[in-house]
């Protein structure tokens, strides 16, 4: 949207700030930052071949091939989802890609069923014939999944991103509480609180950059410490020196893929569960990074994690799904460039190369890495627990929603042992608490939001707009004084408030579309002097790109994107003389609507073509621009005030 208030004219273009999600930190920075983030997601990614290698009994040589596929793909993963591949896949947010856990029984499941009971390396081309249909069957339904995205509002989003967190916990208890005669040991116990405390004191004590890698500060410490006191796997530090100097896996290394239906079904049905995993990611990232999620995001995020999965089909890995660890490393650390995570891809990769580098690493102890990652989980249910606070917790069928889903992923978590009362081909959807507390979430919103009369109700109570910090519904619109009515909705225009006082006079609105349409027509069948002053109370483009920094914040609100990084001197000086011939030939600023991805190149283009209306149909043209710009302050409005339209809405 245009500047809510006019720009004076600047001698020199001011740079619109590069947001933090894209910005790439110092090349020290940058390799410190996402060797952190590899340390944190390592344990997470390995452990997944490393089970299915022992229920499969697979040999050694095959168990450190899987593991190897596992770290490149991983990394070529990484790549994916944060840099992208063209603006359709890829989300482009700080985010790693790993192996997802809900995969494991269904892969341990194939490969046992191909062999009889027998396991072995004759079961993998079933596994990954079913993992390359489950990829292909993501990438393409990934817009269709998005399309559905009004079902998962805040207090399911939360609700799944609060049960990810605490589900995870257990798996940090594994790593942080090791058993010596029945009683756990306290060594290992030591190590672990040790870790923990460290990445807190590092926090609190120290500001800036190493404040950032307080866990890679934490996972470097306790290792050294454990290695020093002779705590350190003796075999670990035996398999740096035997391992290979580089590895590289190939394409169906095991066989020709095997197709198989029960195995497809089985892993499409972990996909599905994956790509609700994803969305309560993406949200998750976007809240802690300042970027808004629309359907879009989602629809690149599902495409990357199925062409992932595709590959890692192909090369012997297994499905993937964004790591929560590292979404809690980010809010943790506070450091939200995505480059930070496309270094850490490269990391892998490198990792999957050289099987030397990935045996140094392989020697973090278990109570260390349960002291980290202990942290990084809690952040990701602290994380779900904003994200809650977004709803109307008043309402309790939200809390409804909160504290069974809770309960049932506490409930399988603490009693894994629950799923064996189901059927097998059922038992996929009870195999982890996370996937039983997302389940629920959605499904109980649905039932109490979108059945029956209830949806009804939770319509005509929606929140339209924010007033003295609290959302405002229709109805209460519709009981506005004039005066509480331009107050409310007074950002929809400049200085101009008239439009507000035509639109008032038409209450009562059954809709959000009537509001609009009523506010539109204001502006439309205006009178000429009217309509004149209405356009004139906006700057023109030159003076809105040509703004101070202190009023960027006002411009970065809309959802179009300047580019004045690549304008150059000789196109600034031409957006100036349009903007001033075309107010010498109508009297009215060069006034225009952003768009996503504008350029300063096609601001002047668009200009010089107006320039050749008539008054007459500029004049057109120009209310129309005026009215586009309160339509994308309106739908800012109902963003603010409903998560919902927040989360879903398009860009």
């Amino acid at each position: 949207m245009n500047n809510p208030g006019k720009s004076s004219n600047q001698s020199a273009p001011a740079s619109t700030a590069t947001h933090p999600v894209d910005r790439v930190p110092p090349a020290g920075k940058l390799t410190l930052l996402s060797i952190q983030h590899v340390l944190a997601f390592y344990a997470g990614a390995v452990i997944v071949p490393l089970l299915i290698a022992s229920s499969l009994k697979l040999d050694p040589a095959t168990t450190i091939h899987l593991i190897n596929a596992d770290l490149l793909t991983c990394g070529l993963a990484t790549l994916i989802q944060s840099v992208g591949i063209t603006k359709y896949i890829g989300v482009r947010l700080p985010v790693i890609q790993g192996v997802t856990t809900t995969a494991v029984a269904p892969i341990i499941a194939i490969g046992l069923a191909a062999t009889d009971g027998r396991g072995g390396v004759a079961g993998l081309p079933a596994i990954y014939g079913s993992i390359i249909v489950a990829g292909l069957f993501t990438f393409f339904a990934a817009p269709f999944f998005a399309k559905l995205l009004r079902f998962f509002p805040s207090v399911v989003t939360g609700t799944v991103l609060l049960v990810m967190g605490t589900s995870l916990l257990a798996v940090s208890a594994n790593d942080f509480i090791n058993y010596a005669d029945g009683v756990p040991n306290p060594r290992d116990l030591a190590y672990g609180f040790g870790t923990l405390v460290a990445i807190v004191l590092v926090q609190r004590f120290f500001k800036g950059f190493v404040g950032t890698i307080a866990v890679l500060i934490g996972l470097v410490g306790g290792t050294a410490v454990a290695y020093i006191l002779g705590d350190v796997n003796p075999d670990k530090v035996a398999a740096i020196g035997t391992s290979a100097p580089v590895g590289i896996t190939t394409p169906f290394y095991f066989g020709i893929p095997v197709f198989t239906f029960t195995g497809i079904v089985s892993m499409i049905i972990v996909m599905i569960i994956t790509m609700v995993e994803t969305t309560g990611d993406v949200f998750a990232t976007g809240e802690i990074v300042g970027k808004r999620i629309s359907k879009n995001s989602i629809t690149a995020a599902i495409r990357a994690d199925g062409l992932s999965t595709l590959l890692g089909g192909v090369l012997n890995s297994f499905p993937y799904t964004m790591f929560a660890q590292n979404v809690g490393l980010v809010r943790m650390t506070g450091v939200k460039s995505r480059w930070v995570a496309t270094g850490a891809g490269a990391l892998m990769i490198v990792l999957g190369l050289v099987p030397k580098a990935g045996a140094v690493v392989n020697t973090i102890p278990s109570p260390v890495l349960g002291g980290a990652s202990l942290m990084l989980f809690a952040n990701v249910a602290w994380v779900g627990l904003q994200t809650i606070a977004k709803a109307d917790m008043r309402d309790g069928r939200n809390a409804v929603i909160v504290t069974t889903s809770l309960g049932l992923a506490m409930l399988v978590t603490f009693k894994p042992e629950v799923a064996q009362v189901f059927p097998s081909w059922a038992q996929v959807f009870f195999s982890a608490g996370m996937v039983v507390g997302s389940i629920c979430a959605i499904v109980l919103n649905i039932l109490f939001f979108h059945i029956g009369s209830s949806a009804q109700r939770s319509a005509e109570s929606e929140a339209i707009a924010m007033a003295g910090g609290q959302p405002v519904s229709l109805a209460e619109v519709n009981a506005m004084s004039r005066e509480r009515f331009i107050e409310v909705f007074g950002s929809l225009f400049n200085q101009q408030k008239w439009p507000l006082e035509v639109a008032w006079e038409q209450r009562p609105f059954d809709s959000v579309a009537a509001l609009r349409l009523a506010v539109q027509s204001a502006v439309l069948m205006a009178q000429p002097g009217q309509q004149h002053r209405l356009v004139a109370d906006y700057p023109s483009m030159y003076e809105l790109v040509t703004a101070e920094d202190t009023q960027a914040a006002a411009i970065s609100s809309d959802s179009g994107s300047l580019a004045l990084q690549s304008a150059t001197a000789q196109e600034m000086e031409q957006l100036k003389q349009i903007s001033e011939q075309y107010l010498a030939k109508f009297g009215m600023p060069y006034v225009a609507r952003l768009v996503p991805h504008d350029s300063i190149r096609g601001i002047i283009d668009t200009g010089a073509r107006r320039l050749s209306n008539s008054e007459q149909q500029e004049q057109l043209v120009a209310l129309t621009e005026v009215v586009e710009i309160a339509n994308e302050r309106l739908d800012i409005l109902l963003r603010d005030a409903n998560p919902i339209r927040r989360e879903w809405q398009v860009d």
